[in-house]
């Protein structure tokens, strides 16, 4: 593998996981937008929010982006980056974008199962399973538009790897 794969998706939808069981699998780097932004600003994400709006979090977002992307990389992306319609071409025209999809109830019970304490606000205020369902509604035809590939997330970490692996080797033949 040369190029960089992006993981996208919804938060819940398995990108540090798989990501990370991915790279092991392509035997290169694996690199967490979230975590790389946070280790560079040395504060949170909700931090970063609370003082510079979700605009200034997003333009740093962006920077964290371009700053991972690099040959053999596999990098688990925020569930926001395609919010910006540069972020979603920049994907494209420089790796290969994996769509990590799952159902609102599968996100949900995730979430609530492994809180990300501190790591990210809430988006919308609400309840998990509400908030989950709308920002899904709004940023689902975001994520297919950046994507090459759109894998079932609701499945097993290993089968999602087996499946972005199949849709490797088909592109690579094609």
């Amino acid at each position: 593998m040369t190029l960089p794969i992006f993981l996208i998706g919804a938060r819940g939808c398995g990108k540090t996981t798989v990501g990370r069981t991915l790279a092991l699998a392509q035997e290169c780097q694996f690199i967490d937008t979230d975590y790389w932004l946070q280790e560079n600003a040395q504060q949170t994400i909700a931090a970063i929010v609370e003082q510079e709006g979700w605009d200034g979090f997003r333009a740093r977002e962006t920077a964290a982006l371009e700053a991972v992307s690099a040959p053999s990389r596999v990098v688990a992306t925020g569930g926001g980056i395609i919010l910006r319609e540069y972020n979603r071409r920049f994907m494209r025209e420089h790796g290969v974008v994996i769509y990590l999809c799952a159902p609102v109830d599968v996100l949900a019970d995730r979430l609530e199962a492994f809180p990300l304490e501190g790591q990210r606000p809430t988006l919308t205020g609400k309840p998990i399973s509400e908030e989950v369902s709308e920002v899904l509604a709004q940023r689902d035809a975001l994520y297919r538009e950046a994507a090459h590939y759109v894998v079932d997330a609701a499945q097993s970490p290993d089968k999602v790897v087996s499946d972005i692996e199949a849709a490797l080797q088909l592109a690579r033949a094609s």
